[in-house]
């Protein structure tokens, strides 16, 4: 063992928690190297426990950088530097010696939007310019972490590395952390993940909000052929807690690649009906677009049920019998604030009120939280003070909360959360769903003619920006599988692994469907009342899935057919005609959309099958 580690001498960092000659070789070693690269004054080892995390929050409050909210249970409100708050997707690299293992050359060669790659030699020169005494003045804090329940063989293990007590605190809530996760890491199959907010002390620019980070610097780099992460200059939410995105999908993607499974941007609802039949669904839709409330659903329908599994990720492997069976990899939930309410998502309002680490949201003068969309009427005497920490008020004409503003909650508070959230063999999924915010042309509902059409209807997805990156204004981006943002290697390579499922002999393919809740009039209204009212159509894919409702074929795959929708008790009147009118010259231009993306972004790389399926969806088109 290294001199530096094998006491608490002058030499070298004071070990503040654990035994580092306790851990695994493998561990040891990533310990080892990065405390000689980093050279923080302490190392942490984090256990998970009750007393850590109280002392973390405690250390926390005293640095300035958390204040709790006295109107609720455990729950704390952290506020950022404004220069850190969202994804940074420009930032966000995968390193691989060849460009094409990460990212489809563009036509004409142009730059990709199917991901950022980064050559092995930049990447040794982005390590040499930031980490070497990056966190002098700091502890190392060491978070040992297993994405899924602890043991079940489609979970995985990582170990973070950090300079950020916020990290270890959301990573608690985040992942399964801790002792039990050290016990089970016998080998050297684990992922490695390095974060530094970049700040060493004595610091060199006072901070904003006394939140740490160096957005100048700031790099979120993914080495598949390492499993390695590595992440600086930012604190916040996915660029910091390395088992979010980082893991779970850009590093896990390219794992279920390698091992034949998924690893999806999906939430995961078991929905049971009257009669109490059960069924699991998937669904992926981009960030801001009703994840978070379908996952959570409050049905409308009398006699129906959603359990919540997972509100973001979800990992998918076929079992011995052909059954998709999907675990939820994360333990809490990391939801956008702004537009969650007591009438969106009631289920989520109350899981919040204890044990939760809000940011960047704002606060009210009796110690709770408030933000766009919370629709709750606040008493004359009480005051708000933004997300920026100055007073508020509607008149401001600037939100009092970020538009990214998030909360992060244990999953296991859930009113709903269903009963095998933590099954270690996961749950079965029949139906597939995904979607996005496209205010018109796009229907309600409709169901794919086949798994290939599926996959086609997943790769041609497009939706409004949203907060959760760097995007300004409402354009209609692509975002194929939702997953544009996130995927660990050649999207025109993941269209094939997708696309090589239905070659598999003996699997039970799942039913994939398509919607839209978000259509709206001629006069800027949604179509569709949506919230509680979206099990109307989780009720017609459920009888689809049965092999009973009725469905009608058109260009776009089958509509639900007359009257095959339970309208019963819907509030004000649905224009079923206008939901799914499909208007030819809407229909003509999308073709020629995503024939342009197909043919510039995923160029040669793109399966002959996706070709297909988009010349059948022409013809079809043609013939309306």
């Amino acid at each position: 063992m290294p001199p530096q580690l094998q006491s608490q001498n002058q030499n070298g960092p004071k070990i503040l928690q654990g035994d580092i000659s306790s851990l695994s070789l493998a561990v040891r070693e990533f310990v080892e190297a990065n405390v000689s690269l980093c050279q923080p004054d302490a190392v942490h080892i984090c256990d998970g426990s009750d007393e850590e995390n109280r002392s973390i929050l405690i250390q926390l409050e005293e640095q300035g950088l958390i204040k709790k909210l006295h109107k609720y249970e455990n729950c704390w409100l952290v506020r950022t530097d404004p220069r850190d708050v969202a994804r940074v997707e420009s930032k966000t690299v995968i390193v691989t010696q060849d460009q094409k293992d990460t990212v489809p050359t563009p036509q004409g060669g142009g730059i990709s939007q199917l991901g950022r790659w980064m050559s092995p030699e930049e990447f040794d020169k982005v390590m040499t310019q930031r980490f070497p005494g990056c966190m002098k003045g700091r502890t190392m804090y060491v978070i040992p972490f297993s994405m899924g329940p602890v043991g079940s063989p489609l979970s995985k293990i990582g170990v973070e590395l950090t300079d950020s007590p916020y990290v270890v605190a959301s990573m608690r809530v985040m992942t399964r952390m801790g002792k039990a996760v050290l016990s089970t890491l016998g080998n050297d199959e684990f992922v490695r993940c390095l974060h530094s907010v970049g700040c060493p002390l004595p610091l060199k620019k006072p901070l904003v909000n006394n939140w740490p980070c160096n957005p100048e610097q700031t790099i979120i780099a993914h080495i598949p052929e390492r499993r390695q992460i590595v992440s600086f200059g930012s604190g916040y939410g996915g660029n910091s807690l390395l088992g979010k995105k980082c893991f779970a999908l850009r590093i896990a993607s390219r794992l279920a690649k390698e091992e034949g499974w998924l690893a999806e941007h999906m939430l995961i609802l078991g929905v049971t009906n009257p009669a109490g039949v059960k069924k699991y669904m998937v669904a992926a839709f981009p960030s801001a677009c009703g994840k978070t409330n379908l996952a959570m659903l409050c049905p409308t329908l009398p006699g129906w049920k959603v359990e919540c599994v997972g509100d973001d990720i979800a990992w998918m492997k076929f079992d011995d019998q052909g059954n998709l069976r999907a675990i939820n990899p994360e333990n809490g939930f990391f939801g956008v604030a702004p537009g969650t309410s007591a009438k969106t998502n009631p289920y989520a309002m109350a899981t919040i009120v204890k044990n939760t680490i809000f940011t960047n949201v704002a606060e009210t003068s009796d110690g709770g939280v408030y933000w766009e969309g919370m629709d709750q009427v606040l008493p004359d005497e009480v005051t708000i003070t933004s997300w920026r920490n100055k007073p508020w008020s509607s008149k401001d004409g600037e939100p009092c909360a970020h538009p990214n503003s998030r909360f992060c909650s244990p999953a296991g508070q859930c009113p709903i959360i269903d009963p095998l959230w933590e099954s270690p063999e996961g749950v079965p999924i029949e139906a597939i769903i995904f979607g996005g915010r496209r205010p018109e042309g796009v229907p309600l509902v409709y169901e794919a003619f086949n798994w290939q059409h599926g996959v086609f209807v997943g790769a041609a997805m497009r939706s409004e920006a949203t907060a959760a990156a760097e995007h300004k204004g409402k354009f209609i981006m692509h975002d194929p599988f939702a997953m544009r943002p996130f995927f660990g290697y050649n999207f025109g390579q993941y269209l094939s692994h997708w696309l090589s499922m239905a070659d598999r002999p003996g699997v039970n393919l799942p039913k994939i469907f398509h919607v839209n809740w978000f259509r709206k009039n001629p006069t800027g209204g949604f179509l569709w009342p949506g919230f509680g009212d979206n099990i109307r159509v989780l009720d017609w894919m459920f009888r689809r899935v049965n092999g009973e409702a009725g469905a009608m074929p058109s260009t776009v795959g089958y509509l639900p057919g007359a009257n095959s929708l339970n309208l019963q008790g819907v509030q004000g009147q649905v224009d079923l005609d206008q939901l799914f009118f499909l208007d030819k010259e809407f229909w003509q231009q999308e073709v020629e959309e995503v024939r342009e993306y197909f043919t510039t972004q995923v160029n040669v790389d793109l399966p002959n099958e996706m070709m297909r399926q988009l010349e059948l969806l022409h013809q079809r088109v043609q013939q309306m």
